[in-house]
């Protein structure tokens, strides 16, 4: 008879954290889901908006060439919005800055429904990008500095599957509204000043920027926090931060982000009227997020597993193959629907390391200046990606074939992990 243990059971490490650690997580996490929602937006009435305000001359290609030309100018804009909010969020708070951004992008969002022509479209998405890309560093780092050492990790990978979450919110919102014009997308976006009001009203900044920020007034003087960012102890860090953030944003808006074009491509021969067509898509969408959101919470554990220089690895290689294998083997939408939670789980999986690593790898004083720069900087060479994408519909014909060549960035990824510092262990200060 095996003798009876006694003693007390191990507690869940999920057990030490307080409802307030919950409330930040949920706050910037739900702030996070508002992004990928307006993100997506413009992915899911690219083809009707611009068919409109192109007039006469709405064709495949100006669809392409215009639309990649918005896409850009959106990117171009998270890129400056992140990095500029980052120091922000280092000077005036982490809380602070997030109330500030999100109310950005929510105002210029709902402001896209009301655009006359592409030009006035892309004016509004830039401003609105502005706020998103803000709105990642501010969250991402409070998190960070909130959460207990032990579960920071298995946080980051919660927040970021926040992005899965907004895609199957615009999907849904798309799928019900279909009927409606696409303007009312976009006036769906004042949705997030909700989130706005609960920051203000229920989060403080984290004790370790107020302890650093109080020091730092203490003292006579203080840089601009940018340039730290590339002094001899920091700048290989920065260099190889805003490179794998570059080759992750490129794959993404260069591709992946132009699935519900090539599901539209799919249908084409089949005559569906609009409604029809846009509910394949909208569950095209939500098939392809299904696996990012998988991606994004399976990351965690690989980067506490392999590390995160193995976990980076895993995610680049299996977007190179994946990307091509989503956008050109499928002859059938059926096909597709199997191949497109692959390509999710891989090209959107990959951005649950950047909330985990890119705060590891820069101090306290310079932490949301450093984990927004790097996830952003790389966006204004990323900006390419999508432009890239529409003018060679041009050249190879059909976006399926403009869109695989994208993957050629992921090798480049692996190039620039060899330069990249592991941290897996470290305790951020």
């Amino acid at each position: 008879m095996k003798p009876h243990l006694t003693g007390p059971r191990p507690s869940s490490p999920w057990r030490q954290l307080s409802g307030y650690q919950w409330l930040v997580l949920f706050v910037a996490w739900l702030g996070w889901v508002f992004d990928s929602m307006d993100a997506t937006i413009y992915a899911l009435v690219l083809a009707p908006a611009l068919r409109e305000l192109l007039g006469s001359r709405g064709s495949p290609e100006n669809i392409g060439w215009y639309g990649g030309i918005i896409f850009a100018v959106f990117v171009v804009g998270w890129a400056l919005g992140g990095i500029v909010f980052g120091i922000a969020a280092d000077y005036l708070g982490r809380a602070r800055t997030l109330v500030i951004t999100i109310l950005i992008y929510a105002v210029f969002t709902a402001l896209a429904g009301f655009s006359h022509s592409w030009w006035e479209l892309a004016v509004y998405r830039f401003l609105a990008a502005l706020g998103i890309g803000g709105e990642w560093a501010a969250g991402a780092t409070l998190v960070a500095e909130v959460w207990p050492e032990s579960l920071r990790v298995k946080g980051a990978g919660l927040l970021q599957s926040a992005w899965g979450a907004g895609y199957f919110l615009a999907a849904a919102i798309y799928f019900s509204l279909s009927a409606q014009s696409w303007r009312i997308m976009f006036f769906v976006g004042l949705l997030p000043a909700l989130v706005a009001l609960l920051v203000r009203l229920k989060v403080r900044e984290p004790e370790r920027w107020v302890e650093v920020r109080r020091g730092a007034q203490a003292s006579a003087s203080r840089r601009l926090t940018l340039t730290e960012l590339f002094t001899p102890g920091i700048r290989r860090d920065t260099l190889a931060g805003t490179g794998l953030a570059f080759v992750a944003v490129f794959g993404l808006w260069g591709a992946t982000n132009w699935t519900p074009t090539l599901i539209r491509e799919l249908l084409a021969p089949r005559g569906l009227d609009e409604a029809s067509t846009i509910r394949l898509v909208s569950y095209a969408i939500m098939s392809l997020n299904a696996g990012a959101i998988v991606g994004y919470l399976v990351f965690a554990p690989l980067a506490e597993w392999l590390g995160r220089r193995g976990a980076f690895l895993v995610m680049l290689v299996g977007s190179a193959a994946a990307l091509p294998a989503a956008f050109l083997l499928p002859s059938a939408y059926s096909t597709a629907i199997v191949l497109l939670p692959v390509l999710g789980f891989f090209s959107n999986g990959i951005f649950s390391g950047f909330p985990i690593y890119l705060p590891e790898i820069f101090p306290t004083r310079i932490r949301a200046t450093g984990a927004g720069f790097c996830f952003n900087a790389g966006r204004v060479l990323a900006a390419g990606g999508p432009f890239l994408t529409g003018s060679l519909v041009a050249r190879f014909g059909t976006f399926a074939r403009a869109a695989s060549s994208i993957a050629l960035i992921y090798l480049l990824g692996t190039v620039v992990l060899l330069f990249a510092r592991e941290t897996k262990g470290k305790v951020i200060e």
